[in-house]
């Protein structure tokens, strides 16, 4: 069992946190997971989103040492996660999708990955199917040179002797951060609600000159969109927007000029490949949102923000990109050696 309780006045290594919406059917195989680490120095902090389903409220009675927050609405992922941060007493915070099942030795591996790389605050798990533990769910986020995020491997064979190295940024569904680099670099941008706003934390952290690192021994299964769909209307749409958002505000000046041309060319594929899909709806709605009004004001805003505190150049930025900008096709692997 995690060390501490909601009266416990130690601090943990290490606090987890889940944002659960309509999680019933995968949260307490989630939580059973955690309960079986090798690593036990840690508080779970669970986030409800106002779910209808009670499996929040029923983990809490099965194990009254989890932080249980109901902030009475659905606050998104992003705004759900930083509202734990808050209240979070841990070193190192551990963010894992209800729909994540770690391994025993997922929390060991993490932090023995952050004693042996004592310079690196930001790690990203290994995630495989869910339905079959011999395919990928992914090694990290990465990001095409035209700024499109994937997740490396998604769907892959695993491979055998899979290496330890930098990938672009951490996928939210599992992933190590620092907690005072998540607070410094101002947690997600909860103006995302979901999707993107963890590759948005990653490029943020990476124009501030930091690393984030792939430790494949620490591993999860993760089912993915168990609650809201990987191509129902929702999805499409915040995932069109915030993909926009993120190439926005974070693309460094002169990358921004080179690749504004292939964001483009690379966004109309998508939408001809959606609209033969039957979905171009939802898509081409979140490009619309993206470009308008006050949101689209305000992340302009943010991106002078971003780029003024950036100590990251473009040359930098793209070492660590997939130069081919349609590499999310084949969700190939973009593992570097740590410099």
């Amino acid at each position: 069992m995690p060390s501490g309780t909601a009266d416990d006045k130690s601090t943990p290594t290490v606090s987890v946190i889940i944002v659960s919406y309509e999680s019933g059917p995968t949260l307490e195989r989630c939580l059973a997971g955690l309960a079986a680490q090798t690593f036990t120095d840690f508080e779970i902090l669970l986030v409800d989103n106002a779910s209808t389903d009670g499996a929040p409220q029923a983990a809490v009675a099965a194990d009254p040492a989890i932080r249980f927050l109901q902030p009475g609405a659905n606050l998104g992922f992003a705004a759900g996660n930083n509202l734990a941060v808050t209240q979070a007493k841990g070193r190192w915070l551990a963010l894992l999708n209800p729909d994540a099942y770690p391994e025993p030795g997922w929390l060991a591996a993490l932090l023995d990955g952050a004693a042996r790389h004592p310079g690196v605050e930001s790690f990203a798990s290994l995630q495989t199917s869910a339905v079959d533990p011999a395919v990928l769910d992914g090694a990290g986020d990465n990001m095409t040179s035209a700024g499109i995020p994937f997740r490396g491997g998604y769907g892959r064979r695993l491979p055998p002797n899979l290496r330890e190295g930098e990938v672009f940024s951490s996928c939210g569904a599992a992933m190590l951060i620092d907690r005072a680099l998540f607070e410094d670099l101002g947690g997600f941008d909860e103006r995302f609600f979901c999707y993107c706003e963890d590759v948005d934390l990653g490029y943020r952290l990476r124009l501030t000159g930091r690393t984030t690192l792939l430790l494949p021994d620490a591993r999860v299964a993760h089912v993915g969109s168990a609650s809201t769909g990987v191509r129902s209307d929702f999805a499409i749409f915040h995932g069109s927007r915030n993909r926009v958002w993120t190439f926005l505000k974070n693309t460094p000046p002169l990358l921004l000029w080179l690749t504004t041309p292939l964001h483009v060319a690379v966004t109309a594929a998508l939408l001809l490949l959606h609209l033969r899909r039957g979905d171009a709806g939802p898509a081409v709605r979140g490009i619309r949102a993206a470009l308008k009004g006050a949101d689209f004001t305000a992340v302009m805003a943010d991106r002078r923000a971003v780029q003024a505190r950036r100590k990251a150049g473009s040359g930098a930025i793209l070492r660590v990109m997939s130069i081919d900008p349609a590499a999310f096709i084949g969700r190939r692997f973009v593992i570097r050696k740590q410099r």
